[in-house]
């Protein structure tokens, strides 16, 4: 009887949780378009200057542009703040 109340608990504390964040962040990913402020996973900031399928390119410096994979934006920033997937 104790297993059977621990899973759902489980569930709603850890589970569920990383469901939602997942949700938002994919939400975040789908949504990128042009001049967005963006930090990729491996901690570049950068403007994204172009949207493809799976590639998003972004400029990190006056004539360097850095084409990624749409998975490795981490965060958008809005106003030098950074908002984890909206």
């Amino acid at each position: 009887m104790p297993l059977l109340l621990i899973i759902p608990i489980f569930w709603f504390l850890i589970l569920r949780p990383e469901q939602v964040k997942r949700k938002k962040h994919q939400k975040m990913l789908d949504n990128l378009s042009k001049g967005d402020q963006v930090v990729t996973n491996g901690g570049l900031h950068g403007k994204v200057v172009g949207v493809d399928k799976d590639i998003v390119v972004i400029t990190i410096a006056e004539g360097v542009k850095v084409e990624l994979t749409r998975s490795a934006v981490a965060f958008l920033k809005k106003g030098g703040e950074l908002i984890e997937g909206e």
